[in-house]
C-alpha cells in the first residue's frame, strides 16, 4: 500500500479558511463601523423614535362673546381617527385605504385623494382619516389595532356656532389650511402644517392670531406595535384668547327676524353705536351654517351641501353689508345736501332751488317722482324728498363736487371695518362712465343729474352709506366701524421662560382708533340733521315710524334697479332707510336695505323702528312710545325713480 503525504493539502486549506475568516470579520467590522460610527446617530434616532412618540394636545380655540358675555361660538370635544405618518413609512398606502375604507365607512377614492394631496408636503406627520369618529368607528379601531398600529384615537375641540346662522356671516368659520395657503408668508412663516386648523372667514380669520391655542404634546414610550406603555413628559397646551364681541344679541335677533320676515328674504341690517363704531348688529340675509365647515364638509354630503351653496342664485355666503353694492336712491340726498351746504352751491338763508316736476336736459325730460314740489328749500326738499331739487344741486356742484362729496365721507375707500372681503363701492367719475359705457365715454350733464340723487353710477355698500351718514348725525366725527370690543388676557404656559416649551402669557387688547373729523360747520350740520328729522317727525316720508320722546331722524330711499314698467317681483326697488336716534344726541344708528321690496317707507323704515323699539326696551325699561301703531300702513313714499342707466351691483 502507497502512502501519500497530504499535509500539504490540509496546510492551505488551513490558510484558505483563515483567510475566508479574516475577510468576514473585516467586512464586519467595516459594516459595524459604518452602522455604529458614520450613521450611528441616524439610526439612534430611529430606534428613539421608534420607542418615544410626540402626541398633540390641541388647544382649545378662544371663545367668542357679545358684548353682554354671552357665548356666541365655543368648541366642544370630538374623537378623530389618525394616522401615523412614521407607522407606514414604505407601505403602499393604496392597499391600505380599502380596509380603512370598509371599517370606518369612508369613500376610498376621496381618501387615497386626500392623502396623496398631503404626502408631498415635508411638515406632513399625522393624517386625520375621520372626523367625529363615532363610538362604532373608535371600537373598529381598537379591535385592529394589530393589524393596524398606525391608527389611533385622538381628542380634538371641534367649534361650535349659533344655530340658524346666527351671525354667520360676522362669526365666520375655521377650517383645516389648505396647501395654496400653507405656500403664503403669513402662514409659511409661521410654522403651520398640514391638517392646522385656522379661521377662514369673518372674526374668525381677523382674529385668528388671537384666537388660535399654542398646542402642547405628550412624550411617550411606545412598544414595536405602537402601544403607549408610559409618559415620560407632558407639556399642556395654552389655550387661545377669548374675544368679547360688540354685538347685542337682542338686536341682532331683531334684525335676522326682521330679513326673515322680508319679502324675499333678502337683505341687510346694521346697528352701529355712533360714538365710538361699535357695530352692535350685522345681519345679512340669506343666511348659511358655519357649522358646515367645521363640522360636516369632509364628509359627502357636507361637500354637496357646500356645492349648493355655491350655486345658490341668492349668494348666502356673501355678506351684503359689506360686500353687497346697490344703488343708495334718495338715501343719497343727505349727503348730496351737507356737501353743497360746504362747498357753497347752496347756503342756509339761500337753499331754495326749482323742482318743477323734473328737469329737462337735451331733448330728454327727467322727471320728479314726487310731482311738482315748486321752489322749496333744503329743508323741504329732504324732508319731501324732491328728485328736482338735488337735479339741480348736482348740476350746481357739477361732477368735481360730487366727487369731492364721495372723498370727504370715504365713499372711495373701504370703510375699514375688521372682516375681511370688504369692497369698496363704486361712485361717479369720468373714468368709470368710459369703463362702463365705451361707446358713449364722455361725461354729460345728464350723468350728473342721476348720479345726484342716488342712481347712475353711485352703488354703496350698506356699512359705507350708515358709517357715512352717522358722521352727519355726530357733526362730523366718522368713526371706523368695528366689531372686536376686547380680547382677553391668557397666562404663560411654563415656568422657565428659557424653555422651549414656555409659552409667554398674551396679553389684553382693546379697540382704540380714533375717528376721522369732517370739517362741517355747526349751523350747516343742523341744517341737515332737522332735515331728516323732519323725514320722521315733520310729516315726511317716513313720519309712519315715529317716536314720541326718542326723536328719529333718517332718510328712505326706493332705489330703482331697472327701468321703469319692469320694476316687478324679483327685478322691483330696492327698500332702504337710514337713520340715527335721537336725532340730536344720537346713541345708535341703523341702516336697512331689503331687496326688491319696493317702498323705502313701507319696508326699510318698519324694519329700523322695529330695532329701535327693542333699543328703546334695553336702555329704558319700557314699552316705546307707539310700539302698537307704528307698523300701520305709513305715508306713500315719494321716491320712486324715473328711468336711468345702472351699473349692475
Amino acid at each position: 500500500m502507497k502512502f501519500e503525504d497530504d499535509s500539504q493539502n490540509l496546510k492551505i486549506r488551513l490558510r484558505i479558511i483563515q483567510v475566508l475568516i479574516i475577510l468576514m470579520i473585516t467586512a464586519l467590522g467595516i459594516r459595524l463601523y459604518y452602522l455604529q460610527i458614520v450613521n450611528g446617530s441616524y439610526y439612534a434616532e430611529r430606534a428613539e423614535n421608534q420607542r418615544i412618540r410626540l402626541l398633540p394636545i390641541p388647544a382649545p380655540r378662544g371663545v367668542i362673546m357679545d358684548r353682554s358675555g354671552l357665548v356666541l361660538v365655543d368648541s366642544s370635544p370630538i374623537y378623530n381617527v389618525i394616522l401615523s405618518r412614521e407607522d407606514i413609512k414604505g407601505k403602499d398606502f393604496s392597499a391600505l385605504a380599502g380596509p380603512y375604507a370598509e371599517g370606518l365607512k369612508l369613500d376610498t377614492t376621496e381618501l387615497n385623494a386626500r392623502y396623496e394631496q398631503l404626502k408631498s408636503q415635508p411638515a406632513f406627520e399625522s393624517f386625520v382619516v375621520k372626523e367625529n369618529a363615532t363610538r362604532a368607528d373608535i371600537m373598529w379601531v381598537e379591535a385592529h389595532e394589530v393589524e393596524f398600529p398606525e391608527l389611533r384615537i385622538e381628542q380634538q375641540p371641534q367649534r361650535r356656532y349659533p344655530e340658524n346662522g346666527k351671525l354667520c356671516h360676522v362669526l365666520g368659520y375655521v377650517g383645516e389650511i389648505s396647501p395654496e395657503q400653507l405656500e403664503m408668508p403669513q402662514y409659511k412663516e409661521k410654522g403651520f402644517k398640514p391638517g392646522d386648523i385656522v379661521g377662514q372667514e369673518g372674526l374668525e380669520k381677523v382674529y385668528d392670531d388671537y384666537l388660535r391655542g399654542r398646542d402642547g404634546y405628550r412624550k411617550v414610550i411606545v412598544d414595536s406595535r405602537g402601544h403607549i406603555q408610559s409618559e415620560v413628559e407632558r407639556v399642556e397646551p395654552q389655550a387661545g384668547q377669548d374675544m368679547v364681541t360688540t354685538i347685542d344679541s337682542d338686536l341682532q335677533d331683531e334684525a335676522e327676524a326682521q330679513l326673515r320676515k322680508s319679502p324675499h328674504g333678502r337683505g341687510v341690517v346694521i346697528a352701529m353705536d355712533p360714538n365710538n363704531g361699535e357695530i352692535l348688529a350685522m345681519a345679512s340675509a340669506p343666511v348659511f351654517d358655519p357649522n358646515l365647515f367645521s363640522q360636516r364638509i369632509t364628509t359627502k354630503e357636507g361637500r354637496a351641501e357646500y356645492s349648493k351653496l355655491l350655486n345658490d342664485p341668492d349668494h348666502p355666503l356673501i355678506n351684503r353689508a359689506i360686500q353687497g353694492r346697490f344703488p343708495p336712491g334718495s338715501t343719497w340726498k343727505p349727503l348730496m345736501a351737507t356737501a353743497g351746504l360746504m362747498q357753497g352751491a347752496i347756503s342756509i338763508d339761500h337753499s331754495n332751488l326749482v323742482c318743477g316736476g323734473g328737469i329737462t336736459i337735451g331733448n330728454k325730460f327727467t322727471r320728479c317722482m314726487g310731482g311738482n314740489h315748486g321752489s322749496p328749500d333744503i329743508h323741504t326738499a329732504i324732508r319731501v324728498s324732491c328728485d328736482g331739487y338735488f337735479y339741480r344741486l348736482g348740476l350746481k356742484m357739477k361732477l368735481d363736487g360730487i366727487e369731492q362729496m364721495v372723498d370727504m365721507f370715504d365713499l372711495n375707500k373701504r370703510t375699514g371695518i375688521d372682516l375681511p372681503h370688504e369692497v369698496i363701492s363704486t361712485t361717479p367719475s369720468r373714468e368709470l362712465k368710459a369703463k362702463l359705457f365705451p361707446k358713449d365715454p364722455e361725461w354729460k350733464d345728464i350723468d350728473t343729474v342721476y348720479c345726484a340723487f342716488g342712481q347712475g353710477e353711485d352703488v354703496l355698500t350698506p356699512m359705507a352709506s350708515l358709517r357715512a351718514h352717522t358722521a352727519i348725525g355726530m357733526g362730523g366725527k366718522m368713526y371706523v366701524p368695528h366689531l372686536m370690543r376686547e380680547i382677553r388676557e391668557v397666562s404663560a404656559v411654563g415656568n422657565d421662560p428659557s424653555s422651549q416649551d414656555y409659552r409667554p402669557a398674551r396679553p389684553a387688547k382693546t379697540y382704540d382708533l380714533p375717528p376721522k373729523i369732517i370739517p362741517i360747520p355747526e349751523d350747516q350740520n343742523q341744517v341737515v340733521v332737522k332735515a331728516m328729522w323732519a323725514v320722521v317727525n315733520e310729516g315726511g316720508t317716513a313720519g309712519g315710524i315715529r317716536m314720541a320722546g326718542f326723536d328719529i331722524a333718517g332718510k328712505t330711499g326706493t332705489a330703482q334697479v331697472v327701468s321703469l314698467g319692469k320694476d316687478v317681483g324679483e327685478h322691483k326697488d330696492h327698500s332702504w332707510f337710514v337713520s340715527y336716534a335721537p336725532a340730536f344726541k344720537p346713541e345708535i344708528s341703523c341702516i336697512a336695505l331689503i331687496e326688491n321690496a319696493g317702498l323705502g317707507s313701507r319696508f326699510g323704515a318698519p324694519t329700523v323702528r322695529a330695532m329701535y323699539d327693542v333699543y328703546y326696551r334695553k336702555t329704558r325699561n319700557q314699552e316705546p312710545p307707539g310700539a302698537q301703531q307704528f307698523a300701520q300702513k305709513p305715508k306713500t313714499d315719494s321716491q320712486k325713480k324715473p328711468d336711468a342707466p345702472l351699473t349692475a351691483h
